[in-house]
């Protein structure tokens, strides 16, 4: 087998990886790449680079390629056994694909994340919300596997969700889990928060008013600047206004050091981490991502190019990795 290359980046989605992959031949860099869509490996064979960044997303069911994910965990899986050096590797993709497991975590840090039920028969769900205490209406039903916001929707009852449950049961797809979680009130003038982070630390954050869509992917591609671009991801609006992005300066210390933990606790190498605050004054974090769709428009109001960033933390990586293996 010849020999490996410096960098490989797995990738479902050529549109958003663009930018990326222009910052790495702007650096020169030298990388090959491997598309989920249509792929296959040999296990145990040698790794293809020295480093390999996973921007595999979940959301590549609403895409048609729901075969990418499972893919994409083995491949991420089988590298690391071998001790290849993998960013956002096999743990933070396998968080990613579970909104309770990242609940449930972001809990453990003591942090304040909406209360979640995992579900998969709507009976059994109707029990366990018989002996919830303080269970409020509306709630949100989500995919277990989610991914921009897909499939998300504010329900009313429990015979709200029942009946839009039996009248589609394609909203079990991808994995058969489903989410009932805590609607937690907030301005949604101010919308949310999304704090972007290279190598476990901030590189900028932004506020998002969306006008009551739930698809808060943060790439250009989905979300144009331009009013009148066309977005790659058909994902239904809920609102007729478009999503608006904010660059977020005076982003709150506390906010910034609760991504931290988060991100250090998921092993996310790059990612986003999105919170709101509740009418009731507190900070919920609610999203973890770990495959973060930068949005240069943000990022040039701080005064640089998002992947250039990521570019250049790529490359020290390939050094690193580089002089290991020479050791």
């Amino acid at each position: 087998m010849s020999n490996p290359a410096d960098l490989q980046v797995v990738y479902e989605h050529p549109e958003w990886q663009k930018p990326l992959f222009a910052a790495l031949e702007r650096r020169r860099i030298p990388f090959t790449t491997l598309d989920l869509k249509k792929a296959a490996f040999v296990a145990g064979d040698p790794p293809p680079a020295h480093v390999v960044f996973n921007q595999a997303s979940p959301s590549a069911y609403v895409r048609g390629n729901v075969r990418a994910v499972p893919l994409a965990l083995a491949y991420l899986q089988s590298l690391e056994g071998s001790g290849t050096r993998v960013l956002n590797g096999a743990r933070a993709f396998a968080l990613e694909l579970s909104k309770t497991t990242q609940a449930a975590m972001i809990a453990r840090l003591g942090l304040r994340t909406p209360r979640s039920i995992a579900w998969n028969d709507l009976d059994a769900l109707r029990v366990r919300l018989g002996e919830e205490q303080d269970w409020s209406w509306p709630a949100l039903l989500k995919p277990e596997q989610g991914g921009s916001g897909a499939r998300i929707r504010k329900v009313g009852s429990y015979d709200e969700l029942r009946a839009h449950v039996e009248a589609n049961p394609q909203v079990w797809q991808p994995d058969g889990l489903l989410l009932l979680q805590e609607h937690v009130e907030h301005d949604h003038d101010k919308g949310i928060v999304r704090m972007e982070y290279l190598g476990g630390e901030l590189l900028y954050a932004m506020r998002v008013v969306s006008h009551g869509r739930y698809n808060l992917c943060p790439s250009e591609v989905c979300n144009p600047s331009d009013p009148e671009g066309e977005a790659v991801c058909e994902i239904p609006a809920t609102a007729d206004k478009p999503v608006e992005f904010y660059p977020y300066p005076e982003v709150p210390k506390e906010a910034v050091l609760g991504g931290e933990r988060i991100v250090a606790a998921a092993g996310i190498d790059v990612g986003g981490i999105e919170w709101l605050e509740s009418t009731k004054g507190e900070r919920v974090f609610y999203d973890v991502n770990a495959n973060s769709n930068l949005r240069p428009a943000i990022a040039q109001h701080f005064g640089f190019d998002p992947f250039d960033r990521v570019a250049t933390w790529l490359e020290g990586h390939v050094r690193l990795a580089r002089d290991g293996r020479r050791e």
